[in-house]
C-alpha cells in the first residue's frame, strides 16, 4: 500500500514539474515549444519498449498507411524519411537484435525455415553489392532501410505470431488504419466526380500514387475474404471485416490502379487451382510451359498487342482495356522504358550490379530517343526500375534478382503446401488468404517496386511471417489436441 502511494505521489510530482516548466519553456522559451513537447512521446515511447514492445510494434503497423514522409511534409528535399514509422521501425530493430544478441529470442525453427535463410541470404548480398556500388552512401542508406523494415516486419513480429491471436489482430490493426486512409481518399475523389486523371493524387499525401495505394489494397482484400469464412471470429470481427472489404473493393476500383486489379485476377486463378487441389509441381510445370510459349511466339504477341490503341482514360472499361495497350498508353510505355534500361544496365554489370538504390540515378543515359515517353525524365524523380525483379537484377546482379524469385516460389510452395496440410478449418482459410494477399504483391513486382517503401513492407514481411509462423507453431494445432484427448481417454481407461 505504501509502495503504491509513493509511485502514485511520484507521478503527481513529475507531472506538476512537467507542466511547470512547460509553462516556463512557452513563456521564454517559445522556439523550443514544438520539441519540447516530444519529452513525453519519448518517454511513452520508452517505457513502451521497455514493458510492452507487442504494443509498440502493432501501434507501428497501425501508424503506417497513416504516415507522411518529410518531403510530403514540405520540411526536406533531399533525406526522406516516413513518420513516426520509419524511426519506429528502427528502434524495433535494434531492441530485437539486442534481445536476439543476448537471449536467442527467435526460434531456431524459424531461422532454419526455407522463407528465413532466404530473406537472410538476400540482405547479406544486399551488403556483398553495396561495397561494390556505383554509390556507396546510397546503397547503404537503401540496405540500412530494408534491414528495418526485414527486423521490425518479419522477425519481430514473427516472434508476436506464436500466440495465433496475434495473426488476425496483426491483420485488422493495418485494415482499420488503411480503412481511414480510404474514406478519406474517396472523399477527397468524389470532389472530382471520380475522375480517373484525378486518382492518381487524392490518395497524397499517404501514398505517393495510386499504384501504392491499390496494390496494398488488393492485398488484403483476400485476407478479409478468408476471414469471413473463419468460424471462430465473434461477429463483431466478421461485421468488421465485411466493412473493410467493401469498402477496400469500392477504394480499388475507384483508384483505377490497373497493376492492383491484374494482381487480384491471377490472385483468383490462383484459389481456382488451390480448390482444384493442384499440386504446386503442376503449376510450376505450367508456368515454364507457359514462358516458353511466350517466348516461342513473342513476335506474334507483341504484334498483337501493338494492335491496341485504347487509353486509360474514359471510364473503368476504358483502363481495363488499356492494360495490354503498349503503343500509345504513356505508362505502359514507359515502363517498358525502364525495363529496357534496366536490362541495358545488367549488361554493363551483370555480376554485382549497380549498388542497391541506385537505379533512379544512373539509368538517364541508357535510355532510347525511341523508348522516351512524354512522361520520360533525366533526373529520376518519376520512381525507379518499376519491377522489383528487374530492379534487383540491374542494381544486385543476377544472383539478386533469382533470390527474389526464388523467394516468389518458395512463398507460392509454402502457400500450397499449407492450404492442403493445416487441419485447422479456420486457420487454413487464414493461411489461404495471407498466400493470397502475399501472392498478389508478387504479380505487382513485375509492375512495380514499394518495397523500399514503409507502406508495403510491413504488409509484405508481416504477411510472410505470418506463413512461417503458421507453418512452424499452429498448423497442427488441431492435432495436438486431438492427440492430448485421445491419451485423455486412454488413462480414463486405465
Amino acid at each position: 500500500m505504501l509502495s503504491k502511494q509513493r509511485h502514485i505521489f511520484l507521478f503527481y510530482a513529475l507531472l506538476v514539474a512537467y507542466l511547470a516548466t512547460n509553462t516556463y519553456v512557452l513563456v521564454y522559451k517559445r522556439n523550443f515549444f514544438y520539441l519540447f513537447q516530444l519529452i513525453p512521446v519519448g518517454i511513452v515511447i520508452a517505457y513502451t519498449t521497455i514493458y510492452h514492445i507487442d504494443k509498440l510494434v502493432f501501434f507501428m503497423v497501425f501508424a503506417t498507411p497513416l504516415a507522411i514522409t518529410l518531403k510530403n511534409m514540405g520540411i526536406s528535399d533531399g533525406i526522406d524519411l516516413s513518420l513516426p514509422t520509419e524511426p519506429l521501425m528502427a528502434l524495433i530493430m535494434v531492441v530485437y537484435l539486442i534481445n536476439q544478441l543476448k537471449f536467442r529470442v527467435t526460434d531456431i525453427k524459424v531461422l532454419k525455415h526455407p522463407i528465413t535463410r532466404i530473406i537472410i541470404l538476400q540482405l547479406i548480398w544486399m551488403a556483398i553489392t553495396m561495397l561494390f556500388s556505383e554509390s556507396v552512401l546510397i546503397s547503404f542508406k537503401y540496405l540500412v532501410a530494408r534491414m528495418w523494415f526485414v527486423f521490425s516486419c518479419y522477425f519481430m513480429t514473427a516472434q508476436l505470431f506464436k500466440e495465433r491471436k496475434n495473426l488476425s489482430t496483426f491483420i485488422l490493426v493495418y485494415a482499420v488504419s488503411l480503412a481511414l486512409v480510404c474514406i478519406y481518399t474517396i472523399l477527397e475523389h468524389s470532389q472530382y466526380n471520380f475522375d480517373d486523371k484525378t486518382a492518381d493524387w487524392v490518395v497524397s499525401p499517404f501514398y505517393n500514387d495510386h499504384t501504392a495505394y491499390g496494390a496494398v489494397l488488393a492485398m488484403f482484400i483476400p485476407v478479409l475474404i478468408a476471414m469471413l469464412f473463419q468460424k471462430n471470429n465473434t461477429f463483431f470481427v466478421k461485421s468488421l471485416s465485411l466493412g473493410l472489404l467493401a469498402l477496400f473493393v469500392l477504394a480499388i476500383i475507384l483508384s483505377f490502379a490497373r497493376a492492383g486489379w491484374l494482381s487480384l485476377v491471377l490472385a483468383f486463378g490462383v484459389l481456382l487451382t488451390i480448390l482444384l487441389k493442384m499440386k504446386f509441381r503442376t503449376i510450376l510445370f505450367i508456368i515454364v510451359i507457359g514462358g516458353g510459349l511466350f517466348l516461342a511466339f513473342q513476335e506474334e504477341i507483341l504484334i498483337a498487342l501493338g494492335r491496341n490503341n485504347t487509353d486509360a482514360e474514359g471510364g473503368f472499361a476504358n483502363n481495363i482495356e488499356s492494360v495490354t495497350n503498349i503503343s500509345t498508353d504513356a505508362s505502359n510505355l514507359e515502363r517498358l522504358n525502364r525495363w529496357s534500361c534496366a536490362i541495358r544496365m545488367f549488361y554493363d554489370k551483370p555480376f554485382l550490379g549497380w549498388g542497391p538504390g541506385t537505379y533512379q540515378f544512373y539509368y538517364a543515359p541508357y535510355q532510347l530517343s525511341k523508348d522516351r515517353t512524354i512522361i520520360s525524365t533525366n533526373f529520376g524523380t518519376n520512381g525507379n526500375a518499376h519491377s522489383e525483379y528487374l530492379g534487383s537484377l540491374c542494381e544486385q546482379g543476377l544472383l539478386g534478382s533469382l533470390l527474389f524469385f526464388i523467394l516468389l516460389f518458395a512463398t507460392m510452395f509454402l502457400g500450397y503446401r499449407l492450404a492442403y496440410t493445416v487441419k485447422d478449418r479456420n486457420l487454413r482459410f487464414l493461411s489461404i488468404g495471407v498466400f493470397l494477399g502475399a501472392f498478389t504483391y508478387f504479380v505487382h513486382g513485375f509492375l512495380n517496386n514499394f518495397l523500399d517503401t514503409d507502406k508495403l513492407s510491413v504488409p509484405f514481411w508481416g504477411f510472410l511471417a505470418i506463413l512461417v509462423c503458421i507453418d512452424t507453431y499452429h498448423k497442427d494445432t488441431e492435432n495436438a489436441k486431438e492427440e492430448t484427448a485421445s491419451l485423455t481417454e486412454a488413462d480414463d481407461d486405465k
